[in-house]
């Protein structure tokens, strides 16, 4: 029952996430990239703010360097890299290239925590990939909404390394803090980490154009992005190994498809349907057969 908890959590974070980046794609369009980053900080810190008055354990040394690595590589950077990438790229396009996802954290699993790669595990990655491949060979994002889509591309292959370290790096602070704690603390980091960079293009820009719907917008993506999205994935990884957890950020996709097309107005044809499909049994294949086991080990 347990590991079951903990795969809902896990699928519903990385929707969040997947439909954030077409909601994402939607905010710069109006607000400045580096404005847009530090206020999402600022907002999530602002949320945050009880969790830094409650009395807890003090932090290990090492505990402290992984904690500034997942803000440096989870938040800092991967806001800056996403949202330059969506900025020039389509939220369809983005979406299929985060789904290479799996396959950088098992990567780093392997490398940097030494778990073991069970087969099903490789299967799943393969299927992730096989859909990656299905849409490149297709040809048949139109690139609507994209100005520089090489770019744009690149940018949204560095947030999915960025959101790799990030997972590997989570798996390791999840077995001795709570997910808020982790939550509050790496966005604290992050947000001294935007501040030298983003508090002049917010001063500069002219917050008077933006409206109450985008505002809305603007706080749901922070909120979501910063505290919803983290404690979710915090809290499913707990209990299950980084490379299996990882097989869920193959559901990114679906969400960044459905917000580009719906909201975006995207094209969308054959092959990106075929390429969820493959997404999905790769997600059925990783989790539901080896789930028990995979908690075990853990």
């Amino acid at each position: 029952m347990r590991h079951t908890k903990s795969y809902v959590y896990l699928a519903l974070a990385m929707m969040l996430v997947g439909a954030n980046i077409g909601f994402g794609k939607a905010v710069i369009a109006v607000v400045p990239v580096l404005a847009f980053a530090l206020l999402r900080f600022v907002i999530a810190v602002i949320v945050m703010t009880p969790q830094f008055f409650k009395a807890a354990p003090r932090l290990a040394r090492h505990e402290w360097l992984t904690l500034f690595g997942q803000a440096f590589f989870g938040t800092f950077l991967f806001t800056l890299c996403m949202l330059y990438g969506v900025q020039h790229t389509t939220a369809t396009a983005a979406g299929v290239i985060t789904s290479t996802l799996p396959a950088a954290v098992a990567i780093l699993s392997r490398l940097i925590l030494k778990e073991k790669l069970q087969a099903r595990t490789l299967a799943s990655i393969l299927l992730a990939i096989a859909g990656i491949a299905v849409l490149n060979l297709s040809k048949s994002d139109s690139g609507d909404g994209a100005s520089t889509p090489l770019v744009g591309n690149l940018f949204i292959i560095a947030a999915v390394l960025c959101e790799a370290t990030y997972v590997v790096l989570s798996k390791r602070l999840t077995q001795t803090l709570s997910p808020l704690r982790i939550t509050a603390y790496s966005h604290l980091f992050g947000l001294l980490l935007m501040l030298p960079i983003g508090l002049s293009a917010a001063l500069s820009f002219d917050f008077s154009v933006v409206t109450a719907s985008m505002w809305l917008l603007i706080i749901w993506y922070a909120v979501a992005a910063s505290v919803i999205v983290f404690w979710l994935w915090l809290t499913g990884t707990k209990h299950v190994q980084a490379n299996v957890a990882g097989i869920f950020t193959a559901l990114m996709p679906l969400a960044a498809a459905f917000i580009g097309v719906v909201f975006l107005h995207e094209s969308l044809g054959w092959a990106h349907f075929a390429a969820l499909a493959l997404v999905l049994t790769g997600i059925a294949v990783a989790s539901w057969p080896q789930s028990v086991k995979a908690v075990q080990e853990v």
